[in-house]
């Protein structure tokens, strides 16, 4: 599945590289239309989160009232989700979604050559042969980063090829070699830029989100008797539940940055490149949908 999504992306990477002729702003102004493109899927989950934060304190309640019969109370959430016109899954497709995006990206990525320019298997196999027999090293991870690096070799090698010009990448991006990959050049400060500023992106990132969903926490009040709904143990609870999801929103970053260390440079541009425009986003369309409810 992520192959065939990667070959997909492939033909749109390749007509922005064939008019800019440029990997790296290639891939900048790939993750612009992707990101377009997806604009629908994150107003839903803009609003989303704005609803469940509303929802939050009659869950509370529910969950509180209906403590002893498991069935009621699945019945009366239900029902809350029924009434506030949202469903109990409603993140489920855009962790999906986040998740092919990720794959996809990282397999066109790894081998532009097969899913951006399209050289058929047997010559890449090939070429990786003819830099083998030479004595050159290549990487069993990302042999077509090494075709790209080593073309000048393999274009006196294979003259009349007519696929081998189509391995001439423009890697170079403000002086930064996007086939590097760091694990690869760890004494190369140059590999480190990237990873670097997509770290304190997703830092800014996931603080304007939490910022966003976080609520003053108020304790429904009993009305007759004056006394919390919530008990303590309630509260702790969902202070536990609160500190998990927090925990979870981290994950992503932290795999994605350990899977920048092992890849090349480009994969990093496009998730430092996503994560800005997120950044962009998330605040227009805080403004957007708060405009709308007020």
């Amino acid at each position: 599945m992520f192959q065939f999504f990667a070959n997909i992306f492939g033909y749109l990477l390749e007509i922005l590289y064939s008019f800019i002729n440029n990997y790296g702003l290639a891939i900048i102004f790939f993750t612009i239309i992707i990101k377009i493109l997806f604009i629908p899927f994150s107003v839903k989950q803009q609003k989303t989160m704005k609803k469940t934060a509303k929802i939050q304190e009659k869950m509370k309640i529910i969950q509180f009232k209906y403590k002893n019969n498991p069935e009621k109370m699945n019945q009366e959430v239900m029902e809350l989700y029924k009434t506030e016109k949202m469903s109990p899954f409603s993140g489920c497709l855009t962790a999906i979604i986040q998740i092919v995006l990720l794959f996809s990206i990282f397999y066109l990525v790894r081998s532009p050559l097969t899913f951006m320019q399209k050289i058929p298997t047997e010559n890449i196999n090939n070429y990786v042969k003819q830099l083998q027999e030479s004595g050159k090293s290549v990487s069993t991870a990302y042999p077509e980063i090494d075709i790209i690096r080593e073309y000048n070799f393999l274009k006196e090698k294979n003259p009349d090829d007519q696929y081998i010009d189509k391995a001439n990448l423009q890697m170079n991006f403000l002086g930064l070699d996007l086939s590097k990959v760091p694990q690869q050049n760890l004494t190369d400060y140059t590999v480190y830029i990237i990873p670097v500023l997509y770290i304190l992106s997703s830092f800014v990132s996931i603080k304007l989100t939490t910022a966003m969903q976080k609520k003053k926490e108020e304790k429904p009040i009993d009305g007759t008797t004056g006394k919390e709904l919530v008990p303590e143990k309630e509260s702790n609870e969902m202070e536990a539940l609160m500190q998990t999801n927090k925990m979870m929103s981290w994950f992503m970053p932290l795999m994605s940055v350990s899977v920048a260390i092992i890849a090349p440079l480009g994969l990093a541009l496009y998730w430092l490149t996503n994560n800005i425009l997120m950044i962009i986003e998330r605040l227009i369309l805080n403004k957007v949908i708060k405009s709308e409810e007020e």
